[in-house]
């Protein structure tokens, strides 16, 4: 168990760290391709859309063929993904992650033909192409198969050049807002408190994770330069009490303004092991008798004494940690027994099962 300190609300950090400029952001670009050069690793002829890709790639260069003959044992189908950064402009070069989508047994040391990558609009951002590297390997033989990581998808850096940016009008308006990370009333008042003390009226919360910011005139020339000044602004987040819990790993994580009212806390088990054990009884050499086998099986049980501690209506997170370990409480039997005092009405705290 994990607490935070007792200090941890009250923890002075920079807007930056806690809301990000609207309109900053990236983009998914999507794409489909083929993946030439293989060892044999390719996809089957049982994959069709790889057999109809072949053939119309090869009739885009003027070469007509009877696809029913292909054999594509060198040829993968791929999907080709990518983020387009934000402020990318033509030209630029983004990483692409090729994965193969038919039954390739690998596309390592293959090499993706020209491929367009579009957004979600359709559009066309960027054009891919260049050699696959997958950081992995597959070999069998003997009837024996050795692999390592995944070699049906690879990565190609700087394999994607950009064909169009996305138009930004950061500012042109005069006007920004900052989104939260956390949307919080008292975290968005505060911030507002800060950007008005430094610059003057012009910040409003339109609400808990949006604030609405008029650039000054002075800064209408230099836009980034006010957005750098802006993010360094100190301000001091809060958010709500909350247990963070996580039951396969028994980890838990409590806010520092985690509190309860007065409380008796039992902690006690009944413990039953049942062992079966397998005799044998043999005979006397030279007698009639047969070989018996007899199961014998012992029940134990153990009842633990339970453990009974009171929490006064002022403890704080360190004294439910301090009190919950004094009992001999596991991770699990904490998650347990905060789910019981949540319950009762006792733990002022969001319970967060992850």
């Amino acid at each position: 168990m994990v607490p935070a300190p007792a200090d941890a609300a009250s923890a002075v950090t920079r807007i930056k760290d806690i809301s990000k400029v609207q309109g900053v952001r990236s983009n998914q670009l999507v794409g489909y391709g083929l993946v030439v050069g293989l060892a044999k690793t390719g996809d089957s002829n049982k994959v069709k859309e790889t057999v109809q890709s072949i053939g119309n790639m090869l009739k885009a260069f003027g070469v007509s063929i009877d696809t029913s003959s292909l054999k594509p044992d060198n040829v993968a189908a791929v999907m080709v993904t990518a983020t387009l950064p934000p402020f990318s402009r033509e030209g630029d070069t983004i990483d692409v992650t090729v994965s193969s989508i038919g039954d390739a047994k690998s596309i390592q040391g293959g090499t993706l033909v020209q491929t367009p990558l579009r957004a979600g609009n359709g559009e066309v951002y960027a054009v891919a192409q260049g050699p696959v590297s997958t950081g992995g390997f597959m070999a069998s033989g003997g009837g024996n198969t050795a692999q390592k990581n995944f070699p049906t998808v690879g990565l190609t850096p700087n394999g994607a050049i950009v064909e169009k940016s996305v138009e930004d009008d950061l500012g042109q308006d005069g006007r920004l807002s900052l989104s939260l990370a956390n949307p919080d009333f008292t975290t968005a008042s505060r911030m507002v408190q800060s950007i008005n003390s430094q610059f003057g009226n012009i910040a409003r919360a339109s609400n808990p994770g949006r604030i609405d910011i008029s650039i000054p005139a002075y800064y209408r020339g230099n836009v980034v330069g006010f957005i750098a000044n802006l993010e360094d602004l100190p301000v001091v987040p809060d958010s709500i009490a909350k247990v963070v819990m996580n039951e396969r790993t028994g980890t838990i994580v409590m806010g520092g303004n985690v509190s309860v009212d007065e409380c008796a806390i039992t902690q006690g088990g009944l413990s039953i092991h049942v062992t079966k054990n397998t005799n044998v009884s043999q005979p006397d050499p030279l007698t009639y008798g047969s070989t018996i086998v007899a199961n014998n099986t012992n029940v134990k049980v153990k009842d633990k004494p339970s453990s009974t501690i009171v929490l006064p209506a002022t403890a704080n997170v360190s004294d439910i940690v301090g009190a919950l370990n004094a009992v001999g409480a596991t991770p699990r039997d904490t998650i347990s027994i905060l789910q019981a005092m949540k319950a009762s009405g006792a733990l002022h705290a969001e319970l967060e099962l992850i």
